[in-house]
């Protein structure tokens, strides 16, 4: 169910001079999209519109919600780091896996976007959009561009996530389309094979 809230972004009104006929104009029609608020997110997960798996009030920001750190994967090294700091060497690449399994509606995507405190400490971000449709964790990929190694705490908040409406609904979901990662669990470089 669509939380009350989202039902009227972006409507516009329109009274026929001929008629007085009152028709409310969708987004798709008057091409209005829009970034999901605190308490559209949390209206929305109440309804089970949208699905953040291990929420936790903190992650919550005014515009999006804060991923953390569940699994480490440093470019080089076989060892998976699930606990503790990781020390991240310098000039290296390297995966990070959330705690958090995401849903997505057919008409909400998302941004990813680095926290500020990881860029100010030298991490560069490779992050893409959450699909529409998408169902499951997320593999981000980043990179230590200083000279110096970097700590990253597993539990940690890594990057925040911004959802947009979209102006209509999708006619094929993530899942439909390519869907090379849907229902992802952990560090995932390879795309899961379909049966």
């Amino acid at each position: 169910m669509v939380p009350p809230s989202l039902r009227n972004l972006g409507m516009i009104m329109v009274r026929s001079i001929d008629t007085d006929e009152i028709t409310f104009i969708g987004p798709s029609a008057c091409g209005s999209m829009a970034i999901l608020s605190d308490k559209d997110i949390v209206e929305s997960m109440m309804t089970g519109y949208l699905g953040i798996s291990d929420y936790h009030e903190r992650g919550l920001t005014p515009n999006g919600y804060d991923l953390r750190i569940k699994e480490i994967m440093v470019r080089g090294d076989p060892d998976l780091k699930t606990e503790g700091t990781v020390t991240i060497p310098p000039r290296t690449m390297f995966y990070v896996s959330t705690i958090e399994r995401v849903r997505m509606p057919i008409d909400i995507c998302a941004q990813l976007w680095l926290r500020t405190t990881w860029i100010r400490k030298g991490i560069i971000g490779a992050f893409g959009k959450i699909d529409a449709g998408f169902e499951g964790t997320l593999t981000l990929g980043a990179y230590n561009a200083t000279d110096d190694p970097i700590e990253l705490p597993i539990g940690e908040r890594f990057c925040q996530m911004v959802f947009e409406t979209l102006n209509s609904g999708t006619l094929k979901d993530y899942s439909e389309r390519s869907g090379h990662y849907q229902g992802q669990t952990g560090v995932t470089l390879e795309q899961i094979k379909k049966d």
